[in-house]
């Protein structure tokens, strides 16, 4: 546990789908320093839940979910069909958490990923934007009026441009939540997409302020924390400075393997063991928070 806030790990760190036979890693994630597990929010049958949580609580580690919207269940469609599954994923996504044991679930809970979902953005009028919108605040309005009655919050994470065409910034994610003006719809960021979207991370971080409930911390190139060009001493200063007590996942997608053709946007399993790694990264941020809070 860090002074400010604790640190986690997101479980495709390790594998993804997470099943069953994978709740043998949990102790790991604990041996490397973290305090919680972030799951992706698991499909139907793909996970015991009640296992899952059993697991989880003798690992000693909390519990934060990741939402996993897709085109069918997509609050933003103009597709009545795909925007009531969205908010019926979206409320399904509480019960997960209420059985896991999570109290946050995050995410791009606004419509699902573009290009990386093999969808490319396309140029849309004024009128067909702002009703893109409106079907986006009336599906939160719901989805959180949901989760507010089962002590669950939901949070809305701006992703990059070339992974979504509504919520980019914290500047729009702060927008999208304050039209929705639901308690149980807050703020995450992940300094991945900041990265290339914010002019200023720790500003952004300073405009989100209490609105943010939680964090993802992951290097410009998503890899191991201290190997990119993330500034963490000014990230972490920041955070200190609104206060921020939240949750802290990191997310190191990115493996070592520069061959041509080898598409980085793609998920790979780790080719060798990274448990020192990751360990390091903990240690790393934790070091830096704790001296942030001792200069402020």
């Amino acid at each position: 546990m860090s002074a400010v806030s604790p640190i986690g790990i997101i479980s495709m760190f390790y594998v993804r789908p997470f099943q069953a036979e994978h709740l043998v890693l949990l102790p790991a994630m604990k041996a490397a320093g973290c305090d919680f597990v972030e799951l992706l929010v698991p499909e139907p049958g793909e996970l015991d839940l009640a296992g899952a949580r059993a697991a989880i609580g003798r690992a000693g580690l909390g519990c934060v979910l990741a939402a996993r919207v897709n085109p069918a269940r997509d609050v933003s469609s103009a597709d009545p069909a795909a925007h009531a599954a969205g908010v019926a994923y979206l409320k399904s996504c509480v019960d997960s958490a209420r059985a896991l044991g999570a109290t946050i679930v995050g995410g791009p809970i606004y419509g699902a990923p573009m290009v990386f979902a093999g969808r490319a953005p396309a140029p849309i009028g004024d009128a067909e934007r702002e009703a893109k919108v409106a079907r986006v605040v009336a599906g939160l309005k719901e989805a959180g009026a949901y989760a507010e009655r089962h002590g669950i919050v939901l949070a809305v994470e701006p992703l990059n441009r070339f992974e979504t065409d509504l919520c980019n910034t914290a500047r729009q994610g702060l927008a999208l939540i304050d039209r929705v003006g639901s308690p149980a719809v807050k703020l995450m960021l992940d300094t991945f997409h900041m990265c290339m979207e914010e002019d200023d991370l720790a500003g952004a971080i300073r405009q989100a302020g209490q609105a943010m409930v939680h964090f993802q911390a992951n290097e410009n190139h998503r890899g191991f924390i201290g190997t990119g060009t993330v500034d963490w001493k000014a990230v972490c200063r920041a955070l200190v400075d609104v206060g921020y007590a939240g949750p802290i996942t990191l997310e190191p997608f990115r493996r070592n393997d520069d061959r041509l053709g080898v598409p980085l946007a793609q998920w790979r399993a780790p080719a060798r063991d990274e448990s020192g790694d990751l360990a390091r990264s903990v240690r790393l941020l934790r070091a830096t928070l704790d001296f942030a809070g001792a200069a402020s």
